[in-house]
């Protein structure tokens, strides 16, 4: 599958979002590590979860696709949007971001999850595993994400005006 730096390839605006949206991503997972490291019982979760939250809606912001920019959209663009998402499949652009939305994401990554809670508990190998298992699973939520609001502003033919900005 190709990476969503691979699927904005030939757009520099674009291009641009997805360098930002990366970096945002790249600084939440290493939070996510640094959490994973902790061996207290679920506070991973609540961070991941608490990262994710804030996270999706950043990345969203960056292609114009928040909740709130879509709202600024004339009817007809906004109808194009909708419908790119909708064949897009994804739950999480133009949405408000609930802790419900969340842990239905996370459910998927379930058993990842559950490994990095255990191998945290095991003396440094342990440690470095559940910090390596928490930032590569907000990572790739992260890419999956931004790769999802490429297709979507690629097929609803939405033009991004600066960094951000929409």
């Amino acid at each position: 599958m190709a990476t969503s730096a691979q699927m904005a390839a030939g757009d520099p605006t674009l291009i641009a979002a997805v360098q930002r949206a990366r970096k945002l991503l790249h600084r939440r997972a290493l939070a996510a590590a640094a959490a994973s490291v902790v061996p207290i019982p679920g506070l991973d979760w609540a961070v991941d979860a608490a990262l994710l939250s804030r996270l999706v809606p950043q990345i969203s912001a960056e292609f114009g696709l928040s909740a709130e920019q879509l709202d600024q959209l004339d009817p007809n663009k906004r109808e194009q949007v909708q419908k790119a998402v909708g064949l897009v499949g994804s739950v999480l652009i133009g949405k408000m971001i609930t802790r419900e939305v969340i842990l239905r994401l996370t459910q998927s990554m379930g058993l990842r999850f559950t490994t990095k809670q255990v191998a945290k508990y095991v003396p440094l190998a342990g440690q470095a595993l559940a910090a390596t298992m928490g930032y590569a699973t907000l990572r790739y939520l992260g890419e999956q994400h931004l790769r999802d609001c490429v297709r979507v502003v690629q097929q609803s033919g939405l033009k991004l005006q600066g960094p951000g900005l929409q």
